[in-house]
């Protein structure tokens, strides 16, 4: 069940069915963008669990997680560390290859962006299959950094991912679909 407070989030999020693929229910969260104070109650919410936790910096998957890492990093006086698609970084890279329902892609990030005992929050947009942020959470753990939680905007409940990515630490999600 989805906190009351978040209510007007939910209602601001539309289906857009057979996008990107046919059979797909994309959850478009762009009208939430647009509107000023719905933005900043979903990065409230998406922050607050983790405020007077320590986060050193907050990760987001290429390219919805920038959006909310980006402020929730600022929220939380963080630093931010983009997670790109392979070849999109400049210098030296750290990768994770992962599955997908047909075929693999793979995240990097730069070497030197988290280090031993780094305390990161990874943050997405939405928590379906697990994929992404369980690429992430290796990406993260294998540089000997410390996940402090993972936080999305929307999790699919129905795909199961939280079992994919619960290993990683606490999983925060503000809108249950």
């Amino acid at each position: 069940m989805n906190d009351p407070i978040a209510q007007p989030l939910f209602e601001l999020i539309k289906d857009v069915p057979d996008f990107p693929k046919k059979g797909i229910v994309f959850k478009d969260f762009t009208p939430l963008l647009a509107d000023p104070r719905a933005l900043a109650l979903a990065v409230e919410l998406m922050a607050n669990p983790y405020r007077g936790r320590g986060v050193d910096v907050v990760i987001g998957a290429e390219s919805r997680g920038f959006i909310f890492g980006t402020a929730i990093a600022q929220a939380l006086s963080a630093g931010f560390v983009p997670v790109r698609k392979a070849g999109k970084l400049p210098r030296a890279v750290r990768g994770v290859t992962y599955a997908l329902e047909y075929g693999s892609d793979r995240l990097e990030i730069h070497s030197d962006a988290v280090t031993n005992g780094t305390r990161v929050l990874i943050v997405d947009d939405l928590l379906a299959t697990g994929g992404t942020l369980s690429a992430c959470g290796e990406l993260v753990t294998g540089a000997g950094a410390v996940i402090v939680g993972i936080t999305v905007l929307i999790e699919l409940t129905g795909l199961k991912g939280r079992a994919r990515v619960t290993g990683f630490g606490d999983v925060h999600s503000v809108l249950r679909v």
